[in-house]
């Protein structure tokens, strides 16, 4: 123990050693995630035996064994690029959509998911196909999402639409977006018991305020028997919006930096 401690107090550690160590560790962490459950498992674990062969063939010695892994490594790292290739471009597109670079696009993305939305909605309220659609924003609504379907989709309006179409067996319940993305559909959100609510809302309504009313998300909705357009927000309702009032709105609560919860408060109160 004395020798490990003497060891270490001559080996200078620097602070770009701990960030050093921190990258390395981070980059296995998400490598590890991103394999599991894929067959790069076995790739992985068939390179580690042919790593341990090599090891104890020097140890040995098995100078066979060890001449044959040196001269056919260089070509399995080949094979393998073009085995894995799917999950290589995969891999570098889960590392292009980390947060750290998320956000250096992130008014563009935002900009064009709101865009998408907006158009999912107005063709949905003109055909009468009720919808409910959620947009994560400072608290996070996984509870919700794991109670649906995950997809993680890019958004469009043509996916949008087709979810809730009447025979789509995602129709039912809402779809959530996450940042640029549509995590999940057919999840189930809690219903509001407030009772000063109209009588005029149906369950749609009533659900997307209730899930506002605990989180700070803002939920688009179609009105079935109307085809009106509203939102939710802080647990109160916007109705009748236009697509164009829609689209500002969501570029206000969501594209924009988010106002404070006192200015959100008096932002979501509108008709009800």
């Amino acid at each position: 123990m004395d020798a490990l401690r003497t060891l270490a107090g001559r080996i200078p550690v620097t602070v770009w050693d701990v960030v050093d160590i921190l990258v390395v560790a981070i980059l296995i962490y998400e490598s590890l995630k991103l394999i599991k459950g894929t067959r790069a498992v076995q790739m992985g674990i068939g390179t580690a035996i042919i790593v341990l062969l090599y090891f104890a063939s020097r140890l040995a010695p098995l100078p066979t064994v060890n001449w044959l892994i040196r001269n056919i490594f260089g070509y399995l790292v080949f094979a393998a690029v073009v085995i894995f290739q799917s999950d290589i471009r995969r891999a570098l597109a889960h590392f292009g959509r980390a947060r750290f670079f998320r956000r250096l696009s992130k008014t563009d993305r935002a900009d064009d998911a709101i865009d998408e939305i907006v158009v999912a909605a107005t063709v949905l309220a003109d055909k009468r196909i009720g919808a409910i659609i959620v947009v994560e924003r400072e608290i996070g609504l996984r509870n919700y999402i794991e109670s649906g379907i995950p997809l993680d989709a890019n958004i469009t309006h043509d996916l949008l639409v087709g979810i809730f179409q009447p025979g789509s067996p995602l129709h039912d319940g809402a779809v959530i977006v996450l940042e640029d993305r549509i995590s999940a559909a057919s999840c189930f959100l809690p219903l509001t018991v407030n009772p000063q609510l109209s009588r005029e809302l149906g369950s749609r309504h009533r659900a997307a305020i209730g899930l506002t009313e605990e989180t700070d998300a803002v939920a688009v909705i179609v009105s079935e028997e109307s085809g009106k357009i509203s939102l939710a927000l802080d647990g109160h309702i916007e109705r009748g919006l236009t697509p164009e009032k829609l689209r500002t709105r969501l570029h206000e609560l969501v594209a924009e930096r988010r106002p404070a919860p006192r200015e959100r408060a008096e932002a979501g109160r509108g008709p009800r």
